[in-house]
């Protein structure tokens, strides 16, 4: 027999066997509604899942464990507690007769512990966000930038045009835009390091757009919202550390006390 055949006729047993168990359950059911009534209209009965029926006539829907079953023990009324029955009297645990393969949950039970689930896990996330907003560091203001203050850095910014033939006509002081340049430079920035000269131009005078957009670089490392250093005859550019966004917070779903497994 090969494969092909085999599953063939796996997959029909499986089929027949469903519908088995379906007519076994219809049977289940209509034997042990048989001896009863809707206590509303005296109708007759037809269940709608384990331990739940509903009137033929009046439409009444109830859980015919809790209406028509008695404690043998001492005959009080059983009561459904989480996913099991016991009588309201004497706590003595009770055996169903309307369920025929399945569970019952009690449904007010367990919404309102997903209810308190869901407030512990809203007070944790207000716990977190508050301790995090304690720890936050005080804003940054950058100083007055002091060029004699790095040694060499007048020299090094002079080496950045050496060489470079194109005459620097006039230009007015007010072209320069320092915050136009930042943005530039910030939108250029990634998670990895740069070199200089991979940063765009903004403006055709070449020579000229490398001096402010290294101006801007300086004023952006002093004010720590990027790192710069030199690689031999190289220089790099990276964000800063602290202007990258925050931690992403996660936590796993606890299950509701004393409940194991899935609700559904």
């Amino acid at each position: 027999m090969n494969r092909r055949r085999l599953l063939s006729l796996t997959l029909s047993l499986a089929t027949r066997t469903a519908r088995l168990v379906e007519r076994a359950r219809a049977f289940f059911y209509r034997v042990v509604l048989c001896p009863h009534a809707c206590p509303a209209c005296g109708s007759g009965l037809v269940m709608t899942g384990e331990s739940r029926c509903r009137c033929s006539v009046c439409r009444r829907d109830f859980d015919p464990t809790v209406a028509l079953q008695r404690c043998t023990a001492c005959g009080g009324q059983p009561r459904l507690r989480i996913r099991r029955y016991e009588c309201a009297d004497c706590g003595t645990g009770i055996a169903s007769r309307f369920v025929f393969d399945g569970l019952v949950f009690d449904a007010d039970y367990f919404r309102q512990k997903i209810a308190e689930h869901r407030e512990r896990k809203r007070e944790r996330r207000e716990r977190v966000r508050q301790m995090l907003a304690g720890s936050r560091s005080g804003a940054v203001v950058p100083g007055p930038l002091d060029f004699a203050a790095v040694p060499g850095l007048m020299d090094a910014i002079n080496s950045l045009t050496t060489g470079n033939d194109v005459v620097l006509g006039w230009q007015p002081r007010n072209d320069f835009d320092l915050r136009r340049y930042e943005a530039h430079i910030q939108a250029c920035l990634g998670t990895d390091e740069i070199t200089f000269d991979e940063i765009p131009s903004l403006i055709e005078d070449r020579r000229l757009d490398r001096i402010w957009r290294f101006i801007a670089i300086i004023f952006l490392a002093h004010a720590g919202l990027v790192q710069v250093w030199q690689e031999r005859d190289t220089i790099m550019v990276m964000k800063s550390e602290i202007d990258r966004e925050g931690c992403e917070l996660s936590g796993e779903l606890e299950e509701a006390d004393g409940v194991e497994g899935s609700l559904g």
